[in-house]
């Protein structure tokens, strides 16, 4: 199989991967892109003890850490740079992929919206709230291994709604 067939076949899995982990549509596109610019690099290093999704996928989480930690290093710098409006994206990007992304996110939010709890709240707190297990089990009034275990099942349960959207 050629890689851009690989791309073809794996790209949405990575990409919605990479959406869940973010949350944020352009910053799955993104670094979508960058992993299977990675994934291309080192090929060579692909053994086949894993299918090649999951290789892709572990890519996509370890560039998705190490954008965070650049995210974080420059919430620390002293000045940090003008966010672009809507407007600025339109212009940079182009209405048409602004209007794709805007209904990438839509999706998402109607999949989260038909999620039963408490794997919407648990999963919502995780991601968008970006509490701690600990913290989340609190809310609940459990303890810290049920919110691992929700969270988990709700991340399941999201990515079976993703494959059954056409």
């Amino acid at each position: 199989m050629c890689f851009e067939e690989v791309y073809k076949r794996y790209y949405r899995d990575v990409y919605y991967y990479l959406l869940s982990l973010s949350s944020n549509p352009q910053t799955a596109e993104d670094l979508t892109q960058e992993t299977f610019y990675k994934a291309l690099k080192n090929i060579h290093r692909f053994k086949g003890d894993c299918q090649l999704k999951t290789w892709l996928c572990q890519i996509g989480k370890n560039t998705y850490l190490s954008w965070l930690k650049k995210q974080k290093h420059l919430a620390d710098a002293p000045m940090q740079p003008e966010v672009q409006s809507d407007s600025e994206v339109e212009k940079e990007d182009g209405p048409e992929l602004v209007c794709i992304r805007r209904e990438e996110a839509l999706s998402i939010y109607r999949i989260l919206h038909f999620l039963e709890e408490p794997y919407k709240e648990v999963f919502t707190l995780r991601t968008l709230g970006e509490l701690s297990y600990r913290e989340i089990g609190e809310i609940f009034g459990r303890g810290e291994g049920w919110a691992r275990v929700i969270y988990h099942r709700a991340k399941l349960k999201i990515q079976e709604m993703i494959r059954e959207v056409p």
